[in-house]
């Protein structure tokens, strides 16, 4: 194997090896910050050396990158989970959307430094931003053919639903990150919630 080459890991110990690296490396990023963690500490907590790191990354963006990618619908993407397979109508809306909003705030992993750093990155590093934006579309059309499954009026429902995902991801970013004294974090939830049903 050639100095610098990438090994793609065939047999399982290797495969596993991989992951544990993409697990740690992703886990002390979104604890410590993208700038703040080097690939020394990445392969300390994987428990491999930092030259076993270098055969499977060519530096810890790749780490970061391949993790965004497997845990991103858990923590960026975690409306899915409470949408999919539940039955969905005008009288339980209010309860999937406080459900959801709840699932959103304590999947929210990411260290406020991390998560700033990794939303930078979608204006300034491409293959970053191509993976947040296709997966955004992805969300808001299986959000949306759940709701058309369920009876739901489908004009302009992508719309309405995209506009509905970011304001529920504003309102977990205010509550996680932003944390401000003065506003009532049961009023707002409330609030966009009302707004939301009046929307959709």
């Amino acid at each position: 194997m050639k100095i610098n080459e990438i090994r793609e890991p065939i047999q399982k110990r290797s495969i596993e090896k991989k992951e544990k690296i993409i697990k740690a490396g992703f886990e002390l990023i979104c604890e410590k910050g993208y700038y703040n963690t080097n690939t020394a500490e990445i392969a300390k907590a994987a428990s491999v050396s930092t030259g076993i790191v270098y055969q499977y990354f060519k530096d810890k963006h790749d780490i970061l990158v391949e993790g965004i990618k497997k845990y991103a619908s858990d923590i960026f993407y975690p409306m899915l989970t409470v949408t999919s397979n539940i039955k969905i109508n005008k009288n339980n809306l209010d309860v999937v959307l406080r459900n959801m909003i709840n699932t959103f705030i304590e999947n929210h992993k990411l260290s406020q430094i991390a998560h700033e750093e990794i939303m930078a990155m979608t204006h300034s590093d491409k293959e970053i931003a191509e993976f947040f934006q296709e997966n955004e579309m992805a969300m808001t059309k299986n959000i949306s053919k759940i709701l058309l499954d369920n009876g739901f009026d489908a004009r302009n429902l992508d719309e309405k639903v995209h506009i509905a995902i970011h304001l529920i991801d504003d309102l977990c970013h205010e509550i996680v990150y932003h944390k401000h004294k003065d506003l009532d974090y049961d009023i707002m939830i409330n609030l966009v919630i009302e707004n939301i049903l009046n929307l959709i």
